[in-house]
């Protein structure tokens, strides 16, 4: 991620030579060629266009989200946490909108634990972590994010 950074920062550096006087300074890591502040309606057409040329179904920028916090919570990582990282303004704005994904976290858990529990002493060599977690499958087939 840092050499992505790093080539991103040294074209930005081109594209400021290459404006001179009519370079807009604003401190901002994604500008325009002339420095100024990308309008979210153009980064929804680019991502449209990045979505048609890599033959991906069409997403909203936003459902990147929907999916990144998705994976944070199957990977267990506290909700706390994913709040941060989505920037949300309380906890309460995080647990309300991936409730069914918490909840299906704690459900896959529970299972766990009965798949645990329904095996020992009978011999079993299976493990724990060779089950695979139905998550993903359910929320694809409710829809839910």
């Amino acid at each position: 991620m840092v050499t992505i950074l790093r080539g991103h920062r040294k074209r930005q550096f081109e594209e400021r030579f290459a404006a001179g006087s009519q370079w807009r300074d604003t401190g901002l890591v994604f500008t325009t060629a002339l420095g100024g502040f990308i309008e979210p309606r153009n980064v929804n057409r680019m991502f449209h266009r990045l979505c048609q040329i890599a033959n991906v179904p069409q997403l909203r920028v936003h459902d990147l989200r929907h999916s990144c916090a998705t994976l944070l919570f199957t990977m267990g990582v506290q909700t706390a946490t994913v709040q941060r990282i989505l920037r949300h303004s309380s906890i309460t704005v995080t647990t309300g909108t991936y409730v069914e994904v918490i909840e299906a976290v704690q459900r896959d858990a529970l299972d766990s634990m009965g798949f645990l529990f329904a095996h020992v002493g009978d011999g079993s060599t299976s493990q724990l972590s060779s089950k695979t977690s139905p998550l993903s499958s359910k929320l694809s087939s409710n829809g839910s994010e």
